[in-house]
C-alpha cells in the first residue's frame, strides 16, 4: 500500500524536467540544472551556426554559383570556336589571301604626292591619240573613309574611233581611273565632242586616315553631328 502511494505521489520524467527550468536565474546560467544548461548551448550552437551560413556559407555558395555559371559560358564559348579552331590553318592562308589583294589594290592607289603623275598620264593618253582637250578641270577632293576621290571635268574632241581608244587606255592605265557621267555628241568636221567626269582614287595618307577616323566617331557619337 506504501509502495502505490509513492509512485502515485512522484512526479513523471516530463514534470521532473519542467521542474529544472523553473525559478532560474538568468544572471548566473552556470548554476542552472543539467537540462536548461544543454538547452541553452544548443541554442547558441544553433544561433552560430545560422550567423556563419548566412555570413560565410550563403556567400560561398552564392560564389560556387557564380562559378558554375561561368563554366557554362565558357563551355559554349568552347563548343562555338572549336569549329574556328579546327579550321585555323585554312583561315590563316585566307587571311593572307586577303592582306595579298588589299595590297595589290593599295598598290592601284597612288598617293598625293603621285596625283600629277597620273593627271598628266590622262592628259599623255589623250593627246597621244589625237585628242584636243577643251577642257581638263580637276574638281574637289572629296575624302571618303579609306580612300579620297577626285573628280576631274574633262571635255576632248576627236574622231570616233581616236575616243574610243583614249578611253580604252584610261582603263588600261595601272591606277583605278573611272568614266562616268560620259555623253558624246557631234562636231565639226565629222569629229565628235566627249564629255565626261573622270574620277581617279588615292589612298589617304596616315594624318588624313586618322582625321577621318576621328570625324566618322564623332558623328557616330551620341549628340555627334549627323
Amino acid at each position: 500500500m506504501a509502495a502505490d502511494l509513492r509512485a502515485l505521489t512522484q512526479p513523471s520524467p516530463w514534470q521532473a524536467a519542467a521542474s529544472q527550468f523553473r525559478a532560474l536565474n538568468l544572471r548566473d546560467p552556470a548554476a542552472w540544472p543539467p537540462l536548461p544548461r544543454a538547452v541553452l548551448c544548443f541554442g547558441l550552437a544553433s544561433f552560430l551556426v545560422a550567423v556563419l551560413w548566412v555570413a560565410v556559407i550563403s556567400d560561398a555558395a552564392r560564389a560556387l554559383g557564380a562559378e558554375r555559371e561561368e563554366e557554362v559560358r565558357l563551355k559554349s564559348d568552347v563548343s562555338r570556336k572549336l569549329p574556328q579552331a579546327l579550321n585555323l590553318e585554312s583561315l590563316k592562308r585566307q587571311r593572307e589571301q586577303v592582306r595579298q589583294q588589299v595590297a595589290q589594290l593599295e598598290r592601284q592607289l597612288p598617293g598625293r604626292a603621285e596625283m600629277d603623275s597620273l593627271l598628266s598620264d590622262i592628259n599623255q593618253a589623250g593627246l597621244g591619240r589625237g585628242l584636243h582637250f577643251d577642257l581638263f578641270r580637276p574638281g574637289q577632293v572629296a575624302v571618303r573613309r579609306y580612300y579620297a576621290e577626285l573628280p576631274i571635268s574633262l571635255k576632248v574632241t576627236g574622231s570616233y574611233h581616236a575616243i574610243g581608244a583614249f578611253a580604252a587606255d584610261v582603263a588600261a592605265l595601272s591606277r583605278i581611273v573611272t568614266l562616268n557621267n560620259l555623253m558624246i555628241t557631234p562636231g565639226r568636221d565629222g569629229t565628235l565632242v566627249m564629255e565626261a567626269t573622270v574620277k581617279t582614287f588615292r589612298y589617304l595618307e596616315p594624318e588624313e586616315s586618322a582625321a577621318q577616323t576621328r570625324a566618322v566617331n564623332a558623328s557616330a557619337a551620341p549628340g555627334g553631328v549627323r
